[in-house]
């Protein structure tokens, strides 16, 4: 055995080596400084032959890193460098350190895996986002080495090689540019950490539809509104100011209604001819057409991440318990990620509480009758509200023909966007009858009631515009429409406007001056939602009668996120149940598109197809039907050889009814394949967990037979027993002496592993 004073000797001086040491003494050096203690050395000495025959077994191993020392020297002057000491002329004296080595073991590691594969374990690694670009262009660089050297690839294999990179390296460009340039993401961010993810669902959808209006307007401008700017003649009519909540007089003569557009082709010289009647409908149909796959699209990405991934279902703890985003160095992104793994965690265990909560049969007999007796008044205030719409819409254009007062126009928007401030409101009070236990059930709850009173009320006016105003024989009536929608449009703007800055503001001086027990209010995310799919339906509803309405519709928006920024900072509070809304936003796309979007659909179809355009104003002047323009080209196109595919397609595909039946089942079917999807991941997950359960309870149990196994061993031989604590014991001290001497162990096996001469 080693004495104190020996050992003590030794700690020292393999301690002694500093840390910024540029090269490392060789193993016979310390072994000779060791040798010192030779009396009782005996048992270092065995270890020393057991690492020396374990040196000539990785030798050949060292030698390969070595020859990747060489190879892979950029790397270590980018990511690891190589310590050498200041008399350090070649690879011989110079010696990797740890780091290094990890560098080196990290590519030779990334160079087998596939590119998919290699790009996620580059992501994964705790680098900075430069340090991962470096590693990325090295791996690439001895890649693309061994594919000359080695695998000798062919021409074609190489350039399919290049053409993948290319197209990643493009894609993830274009993906950085897009995140440096995209709207309020900060903003967002900070929402989300104070608020939760329920009242960012709002902010988040309201940025989805200023995309789709800033896209909207930039087609209809690029194909509509200029070619008519070349054409237009100049406006003869005073500008009042009064226009602007009109609708109408200076307005009515400008390009942002239907009734200014010519129905000549436009051609200026001998250059190409421009069709005004195609591009007008083509170019509202490839806006709709895009619109449909658009929202279908999201709607199947949104069900996917949000319904089908199975960490939905478990929450995705894992991830907010034991994951970091190493890339957040900022101090202030550091605390908002801090704040919102916080508020993420508060929804889950809120979530969780409300789930395992059970009530009892009188509760829910009391709640069912609530449930009941809500949506009974809440459907008969909608119909009667519809019902009151109506009437008021015809006693208006009653009016309107014997009085020319401006402000007459504005009743009727006045009355339909009061219902749609105060009836939501009432439908929020129903709350405190049937106290719902979880708020999601609360939100869709009310958003199906508000979605019924606003779809109701549109419905109303679409066929009071179709069946009355388009019959009445108006010089033009698709400019009369295109005027009731704009006003509808800019008096629920106003209104919005007025309760986020008045209302709320009001409300929150009431609840902190004079009524403190009421306090902060809480932000109504149904009603706030359906204003959103209630002024978008708007919008697409006249497109085509008003086409600058995607303008006006992005520049209503843009305001508004910063009018219910400020207000949500100054007058809500935190919601007082913390609920998971990440499947909120599915279901705010699925409302926009079904009954929103498909009942613009059918408008539109009937106005196309059945109504007869004016007569002395729009582009479609003279003819029977809006379609019959597509008639007569395609008739135009069947007269010319080079153009039958083009009628090919519009009489199998367009104007076929088997072509939609077929489109329209194979997104019934591929809808019928996600839920079933959905049902398989969710049955799975539940297996999943009681199994772990079970194999938790097979573990207990066999622990318990242990003991009790142990128990009747001690009870029927208990000398045994006392022998066998007596020899661990006795073994103590060796554990001791091992334990002692592990250090030195692991200190020499380093040195060998970057000195592999010194065995």
């Amino acid at each position: 055995m080693l004495s104190d004073d020996q050992v003590n000797e030794i700690i020292i001086e393999v301690e002694s080596v500093p840390s910024e040491t540029q090269s490392l003494p060789s193993l016979n050096q310390i072994f000779l400084r060791k040798s010192l203690a030779k009396p009782t050395f005996s048992t270092v000495s065995s270890v020393t032959d057991i690492d020396s025959v374990d040196c000539q077994i990785f030798r050949h191993g060292i030698d390969r890193r070595h020859n990747q020392l060489l190879r892979f020297s950029s790397l270590n002057e980018s990511i690891y460098p190589i310590h050498r000491s200041p008399g350090c002329l070649s690879m011989d004296t110079c010696y990797p350190s740890q780091e290094t080595i990890q560098g080196q073991r990290l590519i030779a590691s990334l160079l087998p895996m596939t590119s998919r594969d290699r790009i996620k374990t580059i992501r994964n690694q705790p680098r900075t986002m430069e340090e991962k670009r470096k590693l990325r262009k090295i791996v690439d660089k001895e890649k693309s080495k061994q594919s000359h050297g080695i695998l000798g690839a062919t021409g074609c294999a190489q350039c399919l090689n290049s053409l993948s990179l290319a197209y990643r390296r493009s894609k993830s460009s274009l993906s950085e540019l897009f995140n440096s340039v995209s709207l309020w993401q900060k903003t967002l961010k900070a929402i989300g950490g104070k608020f939760g993810t329920s009242v960012l669902s709002y902010f988040s959808f309201l940025r989805w539809l200023l995309r789709f209006n800033i896209f909207s307007f930039v087609v209809i401008f690029s194909f509509i509104v200029i070619p008519q700017f070349t054409v237009a003649e100049k406006n003869t009519l005073q500008f009042t100011g009064l226009e602007f909540l009109s609708g109408a007089g200076y307005f009515g003569d400008t390009v942002m209604y239907y009734g200014f557009y010519t129905n000549t082709t436009i051609q200026h010289g001998t250059g190409a001819s421009y069709n005004m009647q195609l591009a007008y409908i083509f170019t509202f149909g490839a806006c709709l057409v895009t619109c449909f796959f658009s929202l279908l699209f999201s709607m199947a990405k949104y069900f996917r991440n949000n319904f089908i991934n199975p960490h939905i279902y478990s929450r995705g703890i894992t991830k907010l318990v034991f994951c970091w985003d190493f890339t957040v160095t900022h101090e202030k992104a550091v605390k908002l990620k801090q704040k919102n793994l916080s508020t993420e965690i508060r929804e889950n265990l809120s979530e969780i509480l409300l789930e395992n909560a059970r009530l009892t049969f009188h509760q829910q007999l009391t709640r069912f009758s609530a449930h009941v007796a809500a949506w009974l008044v809440s459907t008969g205030v909608a119909a009667a509200c519809s019902a009151g719409v109506y009437f008021l819409a015809e006693y208006n254009s009653e009016f309107l023909k014997t009085h020319r007062n401006p402000g007459a126009v504005l009743l009727l928007p006045f009355v339909v966007s009061l219902i749609n401030l105060v009836v939501p409101r009432f439908y929020s009070m129903f709350s405190l009858v049937e106290k719902y236990e979880m708020p999601r059930h609360e939100v869709y709850i009310l958003l199906i009631r508000n979605i019924l009173l606003k779809i109701s009320i549109v419905g109303i006016l679409c066929y009071y515009w179709l069946n009355i105003v388009a019959l009445s024989g108006e010089e033009c009536w698709e400019t009369l429409i295109g005027q009731d929608i704009y006003r509808l449009l800019l008096m629920d703007f106003v209104f919005s406007l007025a309760d986020s800055l008045l209302g709320e503001f009001l409300r929150r001086l009431i609840g902190m001056k004079f009524i403190t027990s009421l306090g902060l209010q809480e932000f109504d995310i149904a009603r706030n939602v359906l204003e959103l799919i209630y002024a978008q339906t708007l919008t697409w509803l006249g497109i085509f009668f008003c086409p600058l309405l995607p303008f006006i519709q992005m520049i209503t928006l843009f305001i508004m996120f910063y009018v219910k920024n400020i207000s949500l900072m100054m007058n809500f509070q935190p919601p007082s149940k913390a609920w998971r809304a990440s499947q909120m936003i599915t279901v705010f796309i699925f409302l926009l598109f079904f009954p929103s979007f498909m009942g613009v659909l059918c408008t539109l179809a009937i106005t196309i197809w059945r109504l007869k355009p004016s007569a002395d104003c729009g582009p479609f002047r003279g003819l029977p039907s809006f379609i019959q323009s597509i008639y007569s080209w395609i008739d135009t196109l069947s007269k010319r050889s080079g153009y039958l595919w083009v009628v090919w397609i519009y009489q199998n595909l367009i104007g076929s009814v088997h072509f939609f039946f077929i489109l329209t089942l194979i997104v019934l079917i591929i809808t019928y394949l996600y839920w079933q999807i959905t049902e398989g991941r969710k049955i799975m997950i539940r297996l999943l967990h009681e199994q772990i359960i079970n194999e938790g309870k097979d573990k207990m149990f066999l622990i318990e037979k242990l003991n009790k196994l142990q128990d009747m061993e001690k009870r029927t031989n208990p000398n045994a027993f006392i022998l066998e604590t007596r020899e661990v014991e006795e073994q103590n001290p060796l554990h001791l002496v091992e334990h002692d001497a592990s250090p030195d162990l692991r200190f020499r096996r380093s040195v060998q592993e970057v000195n592999p001469r010194a065995c």
